[in-house]
């Protein structure tokens, strides 16, 4: 009825070298973060970083970090947010710039105009706002577009209390 499979000790060598790994992993990333933000702490005001960072709790106030920025599942920020990278497992209320990486998980919600160089979003994640995407080519078509713009202004004079004529110069 019961199956039972004695592994040797190699095997058993193999996969504590592999936890080991793994603990000295976690153990290497939460070194790496320098603000956390945990889930019972409810901050009010702008809060900025240059380091990584990861909210927890909820942030009501812009968060700003040079790194990267992780928003765990429960986690709420209520206001703009502006990383390198960052991973949203929880819910966001403003704008989100991000440089590089921007990742919805299922667990995301976004409600707010979002801009990052590389989007990637999971099946269920909520996103609910415009959308952009610039790269090398739209700074470039910016400089471009907005070197050749020519204004033009009306200028209207007032000859008589009836009459008004306009000109146009370029």
């Amino acid at each position: 009825m019961f199956k039972v499979k004695i592994r040797d000790e190699e095997e058993v060598k193999e996969e504590t070298n592999e936890e080991q790994q793994i603990n000295s992993q976690e153990t290497q990333t939460i070194g790496e973060i320098e603000t956390i933000v945990g889930p019972s702490v409810e901050v009010e005001g702008d809060f900025s970083s240059k380091g990584n960072m990861v909210v927890q709790g909820t942030v009501a106030g812009n968060v700003k970090t040079a790194k990267n920025l992780r928003v765990e599942e429960g986690a709420r920020i209520l206001a703009s947010v502006k990383a390198q990278n960052s991973q949203i497992s929880g819910e966001i209320q403003g704008s989100v710039t991000i440089k590089e990486t921007l990742e919805l998980t299922s667990s995301a919600v976004v409600i707010g105009d979002v801009s990052a160089a590389t989007l990637i979003i999971e099946a269920g994640a909520i996103m609910h706002g415009k959308c952009s995407m610039p790269g090398p080519h739209t700074e470039k078509s910016t400089e471009k577009s907005s070197a050749t713009k020519t204004s033009s202004r009306k200028r209207t004079h007032q000859t008589t209390s009836t009459e008004t004529t306009t000109e146009e110069s370029e």
